[in-house]
């Protein structure tokens, strides 16, 4: 897959050179050419194609972190608590309980 990127950029590079040094070009032109052709369209590729390698290093991490908590709990250490806040109690959704509405204004 890397290949393909650095190909990619060769050939960007080759038409930046050309847009910067032509008598028709520009900097400005050779610049707006490799970010467009070259640094936003790689990049969007190159984030889309390692979405599946995040994923699995996101489970890995989760899959030991659970281990290593299951490891602490069979050594005896005491569980911790499963919420780290102190405060009125919360519904399901992380909100405090309540009606939602505003208080009304009194009227002067």
């Amino acid at each position: 897959m890397h290949i393909v990127a650095i190909a990619w950029m060769f050939v960007v590079v080759l038409m930046t050179a050309a847009e910067a040094t032509s008598t028709q070009g520009s900097l400005l032109g050779a610049f707006i050419t490799f970010v467009l052709y070259g640094l936003l369209p790689l990049g969007l590729v190159l984030y889309i194609l390692g979405t599946p390698a995040r994923k699995a290093a996101r489970r890995q991490a989760e899959a030991a972190e659970t281990e290593a908590a299951m490891a602490e709990q069979a050594a005896g250490a005491p569980a911790r608590p499963a919420t780290a806040h102190s405060g009125p109690p919360r519904d399901a959704g992380g909100h405090a309980p309540g009606d939602g509405r505003a208080p009304e204004r009194e009227k002067a």
